[in-house]
């Protein structure tokens, strides 16, 4: 055990990262080393940060709090924060004791009282990063209004709640001046924003607001929904050079039927004209989308039209996940969980498939172009780096040979695309 450490451990997404940078801070604060997924967690104490959307982060998570629990001395303390507590707390109380003690998504600063110090509230809105220091996620929002079938993350997170505009914007001058360039707009639905604090969607206004911020070189949008899409947010992608051209956009499915049982509350044609809005709107944007996959009673059917809808719109970035029957959500309770997990791995397998041969296609097209590219680390043989069209950990990545004479990490270079293969880049300085 390694004395006034602390190891915090986050699984899941980008939203609970941030969540364990705030909680880092305030260690920090405190005068404590802290480490961020450490190979080794051995800290005086160490938080594990969950994740409870689907069986496999679920168990993962648990698998997690296990291993920290048999490796636990008398003298350590072990947390557990985030997704999984907020839903199963009682559950994991009375099954893995030998955690000091639990605390959700919403209160996990009182971990600081647990071990007798108080939340610094003048440093509500800093962060300790654990990203590249170029580049940092911004959450706007938490909750989720919209109770699709399938998704748990209502029962976990509650109803939508926006944070204040004029807080997101100090965190984000606040970063600017620690060198921070890029920024995700991160949230459950990026839709919403606004509408509960505001009376109006908002979206917008915010990306105009921080595009506006000296330093604020690439804003990118996460997790759009498609149901009362906020359009006006298309001009300000369209005329400001600082917001990329991306848009991750989930869509999930596209027959009729399953969006229907999905509770989508959008049609076949209304999806397919809303992306041919936002591409008209905003030309050479890069649309991200998520399909889902084996959701009770897809017929062949549905899924011949999901993967006709996948080749006719050609998204240049896609990724797929097989339905996970969780407890306490509609499909749950209404619906029996009928197809067989073989299908659902054959059709994820097959949907991937299609999505890498538009892939490969679509990168072919890039060479001979020139993109600006961000370098993100350095390899053995190569500096690796993104174009605005690329969000980190998800996305595709350019690869840049390691003798480039006077390459920096975390700035800025043209960089002209000489080759590709379905889910990389090659390129060189221009």
């Amino acid at each position: 055990m390694q004395k006034n450490t602390v190891d915090i451990i986050t699984l899941g997404c980008s939203k609970n990262l941030v969540d364990s940078e705030q909680l880092m801070r305030q260690f920090d604060a405190l005068g404590y080393k802290v480490r961020h997924d450490a190979e080794n967690p051995d800290g005086e104490i160490v938080v594990v940060n969950t994740c409870g959307f689907i069986g496999d982060a679920k168990e993962e998570s648990i698998n997690t709090i296990l291993e920290l629990a048999e490796r636990k001395t008398e003298k350590s303390k072990l947390f557990v924060m985030g997704c999984l507590s907020e839903r199963y707390l009682a559950e994991l109380e009375a099954e893995i004791p030998e955690v000091d003690k639990y605390f959700g998504k919403f209160n996990y600063t009182d971990i600081l009282k647990e071990i007798g110090q108080e939340f610094r509230a003048d440093l509500r809105l800093e962060r300790s990063l654990t990203t590249p220091s170029h580049y940092a996620y911004i959450k706007i929002s938490e909750g989720c209004n919209r109770s699709c079938s399938y998704c748990a993350i209502p029962i976990i997170t509650g109803r939508h709640r926006s944070r204040p505009m004029d807080d997101i914007v100090e965190e984000v001058k606040m970063l600017v001046a620690k060198g921070v360039k890029e920024f995700q707009f991160i949230a459950q639905d990026l839709s919403s924003y606004g509408i509960d604090r505001y009376k109006e969607m908002k979206l917008a206004e915010l990306v105009e607001r921080i595009s506006d911020i000296p330093g604020v070189e690439w804003i990118r949008l996460h997790y759009a929904y498609p149901t009362h899409f906020p359009f006006d947010v298309l001009r300000v992608m369209r005329e400001r050079k600082n917001v990329c051209k991306y848009l991750d956009l989930a869509l999930q499915h596209i027959s009729d039927s399953m969006l229907e049982k999905m509770h989508r509350h959008i049609s076949k044609a209304e999806t397919y004209a809303l992306i041919e809005k936002i591409r008209k709107e905003v030309p050479g944007i890069h649309l991200r989308t998520t399909m889902l996959v084996g959701h009770p009673d897809e017929t062949e059917q549905d899924f011949e039209e999901m993967k006709q809808f996948v080749r006719d719109i050609r998204f240049e970035r896609l990724g797929a996940f097989a339905y996970s029957h969780e407890d306490g959500t509609f499909a749950y309770k209404n619906y029996t969980d009928n197809i067989p997990e073989e299908v659902k791995q054959s059709r994820l397998g097959e949907i991937m498939t299609i999505q890498q041969e538009i892939s490969a296609e679509i990168n072919r097209q890039k060479i001979g172009q020139t993109l600006k590219i961000i370098i993100d680390r350095e390899e053995p043989n190569y500096f690796v780096g993104r174009t605005e069209f690329d969000s980190p950990e998800v996305d595709q990545e350019v690869l840049i040979p390691i003798d480039s004479q006077g390459v920096q990490i975390g700035e800025f270079y043209e960089v002209e695309i000489i080759n590709s293969s379905d889910f990389e880049l090659l390129g060189k300085l221009s």
